[in-house]
């Protein structure tokens, strides 16, 4: 593809008020041990917290993303043909703070990252990949059913009933959701990278 290729650093805008920051839960840097950890707490201030049994970490906040700085930026080099990539890991996460953007300890979620990006360009088509080759209900029991197309409402129905899990699929439907609701006319797409071509041609084929 003989296409210009551009990285964009994505500063992301997020809500100091949102409730993610009353109970930080993204570990991030390096492992401590408890006394180490304690150490920090007391010192620098921050929430350390024990991860997975292979050590203390500090945890931050994982905010909604509410705006993107760079948005106009971005879409005038995909409006010129450009391959843009952007909004890498969620984004740097800022908020707004006497009329200026300050950065902020959290970490944004790259689906919901991803879906405003999306929304806020208009795009026809939004691809998450991941892991597994499609969303399913009862995922990885006996009575497990794959979904090959999934409707808003009964992607929110099933979401309320619990089939979808915090740290794996729930953010990439709520994401979809999002992007949906935001762009009744556009498609999302949750698949792996090998079979995203395949599940593609599907959806389409279903849709029409």
């Amino acid at each position: 593809i003989n296409k210009e290729v551009v990285t964009v650093i994505t500063r992301v805008l997020v809500d100091p008020a949102d409730d993610a920051f009353l109970v930080p839960t993204k570990p991030i840097g390096s492992f401590y041990t408890k006394a180490q950890a304690e150490e920090i707490a007391k010192t620098r201030g921050y929430i350390m917290k024990e991860d997975a049994g292979r050590g203390y970490r500090r945890v931050v906040a994982s905010p909604k993303p509410i705006g993107i700085l760079e948005v106009e930026s971005i879409r005038s080099l995909v409006d010129a043909g450009t391959i843009v990539i952007a909004a890498g890991g969620g984004g740097i996460p800022v908020i707004k703070k006497d009329n200026c953007y300050e950065g902020i300890p959290a970490v944004i979620d790259k689906d919901y990252a991803s879906s405003l990006l999306a929304r806020l360009l208009n795009v026809d088509y939004f691809f998450i990949m991941t892991a597994v080759d499609k969303v399913a209900l009862n995922f990885g029991k006996p009575n497990q059913i794959d979904l090959d197309v999934l409707k808003v409402a009964d992607a929110e129905a099933y979401l309320k009933a619990g089939h979808f899990h915090k740290g794996s699929m729930l953010p990439k439907v709520e994401a979809a959701i999002k992007f949906l609701k935001g762009n009744p006319k556009g498609v999302a797409l949750i698949a792996s990278l090998e079979k995203a071509e395949a599940a593609f041609v599907d959806m389409e084929r279903t849709i029409s």
